[in-house]
């Protein structure tokens, strides 16, 4: 994961810091099923498969998740940034955040009323939280690492 890119600079503190997530958990709570994280080759990113049942409706895709790096641009951005595709044609934009144990997940952009807030387990393989949406939605989540 620490490889060196063509530029010579490896992964920062922060990316490398989403390496707990890698492996399959089983999800519960407002959703149910699977993920899987897996790091690109280089480990500047990270991939998230998704199979899961929200409402009785599928929710399936993928989402790639990193610093942005545009075209032409010297170094990448300070956020770390997702982009969510579904089966179904959606897309969603998320702002990942982990300090110590806890993993917040923004919805759009940081600050958004949209996140998810979890705390890992003290031995990684456990992450409990919810989903808070606003105007009083969201629902409670919680992931077991099963590989």
């Amino acid at each position: 994961m620490t490889e060196l890119t063509e530029q010579g600079v490896g992964p920062d503190e922060q990316v490398k810091a989403l390496d707990r997530l890698v492996g399959r958990w089983q999800v519960e709570g407002g959703t149910e099923g699977t993920v899987t994280y897996r790091w690109l080759d280089g480990g500047h990113f990270l991939v998230q498969d998704v199979d899961l049942t929200q409402h009785g409706r599928p929710v399936t895709g993928m989402e790639v998740i990193g610093r942005e790096h545009p075209f032409g641009a010297e170094t990448p951005g300070d956020e770390i940034t997702s982009r969510f595709y579904g089966s179904q044609g959606q897309t969603f934009d998320y702002v990942y955040e982990i300090e110590g144990d806890t993993l917040t997940i923004w919805g759009g952009e940081k600050g958004s009323p949209a996140y998810f807030r979890g705390t890992f387990a003290a031995d990684g393989n456990r992450l409990t939280g919810a989903w808070v949406y606003p105007g009083g939605g969201g629902y409670d989540s919680a992931m077991t690492r099963v590989g």
